[in-house]
């Protein structure tokens, strides 16, 4: 035990959890922190971003891509409310991070002082917790509950503001080991698991929906074993990509808006929806009334408020997904459901996903670096048309290979998530899908990716114009392209050079191709510009608030017109 500021506090406390990177912005407030931190750069590397923004989205990739807590910094008042979208994004999708921001010293607080924000105020309603320390004997601890939170139960952030004074005053410290997080198991009831058993023995038509939460608990393998123990189709929601491998012959692709016919069909269709780890969002569920409304419902979440929230469940298994599917793994025979698998396949053979090959477009570029990067990359995306063709068409053998705004729709989020991803991950190729109006919110970070030379390639799939947003327009606004359209002079690959990275613009599949694999030889940090059609539609669509059995696609719309 010895007595230290509470800025080593921290620093320490930080290398007790393990923490080897942290992505942050310095300022006034959190200068004593900053300052300990230089003396410790050779066990924390601390990345600065171009905005604080980029910080929380890179905390938050690096969270994502590896299972391991997220961390970033910053500064009083607008540094601080910088971190908010990034922390909203992270707590919307269940990921931990754990934000440390500096406020005013203790005498100042409550008199709107020079950059004082009650930053744990702000962010209570998106966090797990937000602590503020006013008290230098508290931090040690206070730190210490932060993480564990962050990681304890259904993931997410947390936010530890500290005050200048308490950073700089003395306290003793104690090291204490990592507090090791165990998976959630006390909810999880016999008769429950009991029940489950036999609705998925009696089911004639079951199928399978995959959510984040089989992400976050890695239980991919359980998981895969389940759905062929089961014999039963098996589609996911967009965090649930990689839990089941996109080229398993029993599954269906994605589920909802813009999921496949097969999926939102045959999960109409089914009499039995297990679900594992997924919240019904609207986006999946459609109109939730007409939602698998002739199938029985078994509900599998670690958070016991997701059940009956958004769609009433017939039963349901409370706790951590990996345990409850060993049980359940456990107590099933081979099943076979050879006759409705039959029936699906018809459905996949009958409407496949489809594009027209005859020039650029998104789905083409997303299965090109599908192929040369066969099928291992890391993928970052904004949010957007581009980020239903990665979910469509590239094929994610594993978890965390897919790293996404699911919940807030973080557009923005790609860039700086795939910053932390490359830095934690630096085994795998990352690629940030992008269109070019999401390109536009936070491409200052292709600065930060120079400045540390991180090799991710940034795919810009460039409509000029704000295309999901359009493609709404187009189909319900009679046309009323109202401020989507982006037909302006910015040159993506002269921003990219003038930042520091190589910069690429291509018009043919030939030329992007060329200038992939040149991108991952390099060994830096490439912009590719892919200049594709501004009307090019994802398909399937289903309108808002219709059943996801609506589901319609550009040759249905033609049809029907």
């Amino acid at each position: 035990m010895r007595e230290i500021t509470g800025a080593e506090i921290v620093i320490e406390c930080l290398k007790e959890q393990g923490v080897d990177t942290v992505f942050g912005y310095p300022g006034g407030t959190i200068l004593n922190v900053y300052d300990e931190l230089y003396k410790h750069s050779d066990e924390i590397t601390h990345i600065l971003t171009s905005h604080e923004q980029g910080a929380s989205h890179a905390a938050d990739g690096y969270a994502r891509a590896t299972g391991k807590v997220g961390v970033c910094f910053a500064t009083s008042g607008p540094g601080a409310t910088n971190l908010v979208t990034g922390i909203a994004t992270a707590y919307m999708d269940s990921i931990p991070v754990v934000a440390i921001t500096a406020n005013v010293g203790v005498p100042l607080l409550g008199k709107d002082s020079f950059q004082e924000i009650d930053i744990a105020g702000v962010t209570m309603p998106i966090t797990k917790h937000s602590f503020i320390v006013k008290n230098v004997d508290d931090l040690a601890d206070t730190i210490r509950r932060a993480f564990k939170i962050a990681q304890t139960g259904r993931p997410g952030p947390v936010l530890v503001d500290i005050t200048k004074d308490v950073t700089a005053n003395k306290a003793m410290y104690e090291p204490k080991a990592k507090t090791e997080i165990a998976p959630k198991v006390d909810t999880i009831r016999n008769e429950d698991i009991e029940t489950a058993v036999k609705m998925i023995k009696e089911a004639k038509k079951p199928f399978i929906l995959v959510g984040g939460g089989a992400v976050m608990s890695g239980c991919y393998k359980e998981v895969r074993k389940f759905v062929e123990k089961m014999n039963a189709p098996v589609c996911d929601t967009l965090m649930g990509k990689g839990a089941i491998e996109g080229t398993n012959p029993l599954y269906t692709g994605m589920i909802g808006m813009h999921g496949t016919k097969t999926s939102n069909f045959g999960v109409t269709q089914c009499d039995l929806l297990v679900v594992i780890g997924a919240r019904f969002s609207d986006r999946v569920t459609g109109n939730a009334k007409k939602f698998a409304r002739d199938a029985k419902i078994l509900h599998i979440d670690i958070d016991a408020a997701e059940i009956n929230k958004n769609v009433r469940a017939d039963a349901s298994v409370i706790g951590d997904a990996k345990e409850i599917l060993i049980r359940l793994n456990d107590k099933l025979d081979q099943m076979d459901h050879s006759e409705w698998i039959q029936t699906i396949n018809e459905l996949m053979e009958k409407y496949p996903l489809a594009y027209d090959k005859s020039r650029l477009s998104g789905p083409q570029i997303i299965e090109k670096v599908y192929e040369l990067t066969d099928g291992d990359a890391i993928i970052s995306t904004e949010v957007g048309q581009h980020q239903m063709w990665a979910a469509q068409f590239y094929k994610y053998k594993e978890p965390r290979q897919l790293l996404t705004s699911g919940g807030l729709g973080t557009m923005g989020y790609g860039l700086g998530a795939s910053l932390g991803a490359k830095l934690a991950r630096k085994d795998k190729v990352v690629v940030n899908i992008a269109g070019d109006g999401c390109f536009r919110m936070n491409m200052n970070e292709i600065a930060t990716a120079a400045r540390y030379n991180i090799p991710i390639i940034q795919v810009v799939i460039n409509n000029h114009v704000l295309g999901m947003v359009r493609q709404w327009q187009t189909l319900f606004y009679n046309e009323r392209y109202s401020n989507t359209i982006l037909n302006d002079n910015v040159n993506f690959e002269m921003l990219a050079k003038a930042m520091g990275a190589e910069g690429k613009t291509v018009t043919t599949i030939e030329e992007f191709e060329a200038a992939f694999k040149e991108a991952l030889e390099l060994g830096r940090p490439v912009v590719i510009d892919c200049q594709i059609d501004k009307d090019d539609k994802v398909w399937p669509m289903v309108p808002a608030g219709a059943a996801i059995s609506d589901a319609f696609s550009g040759e249905d719309l033609k049809n029907k017109k």
